[in-house]
């Protein structure tokens, strides 16, 4: 199941953003894991912001709010293009929520966190990538036939 979190200066994001950029980026997740559009995927899509305290965030050069957005997915989710895919348009979103343009894309990191299968659990179990894959396309197969 995936999980994204977005660390950010106090401030960074305008007040549209905030209301939407968890939201937005859990939708980004999803889109590029290839999970089906359903209540129960979208519900297990866990999104964070944590915004930082003022001062928290600075780099050697000057004090322009940077973000870090963290996703963690189940080991094998991900090929190289849909990584390639996800960072693009998560960093697009945040630039977005931020008011930025493309020109301020390299204060936006996105790290891509891969959990060991076998390693993720959930209401008790330790859930399984195969189960996870068996999970969705057995609700894309109901998506087709409603």
């Amino acid at each position: 199941m995936p999980m994204i979190r977005l660390t950010v200066p106090p401030g960074s994001l305008t007040d549209e953003g905030r209301r939407t950029v968890q939201r937005e980026l859990a939708a980004v997740l999803l889109r590029w894991e290839g999970a089906p559009d359903t209540a129960f995927f979208r519900a297990q899509a866990w999104s964070y912001l944590v915004e930082l305290p003022e001062g928290a965030q600075t780099t050697a050069e000057d004090d322009a709010p940077r973000f870090l957005v963290e996703v963690t997915v189940p080991q094998g989710a991900l090929s190289e293009r849909r990584k390639a895919g996800l960072v693009e348009d998560a960093t697009r979103a945040v630039l977005d929520a931020a008011g930025l343009t493309r020109a301020d894309a390299l204060r936006v990191w996105v790290l891509v966190h891969e959990q060991p299968d076998g390693t993720w659990g959930a209401g008790g179990s330790v859930i399984r990538y195969a189960d996870l894959v068996a999970l969705a396309k057995e609700q894309k197969g109901q998506q087709a036939d409603a």
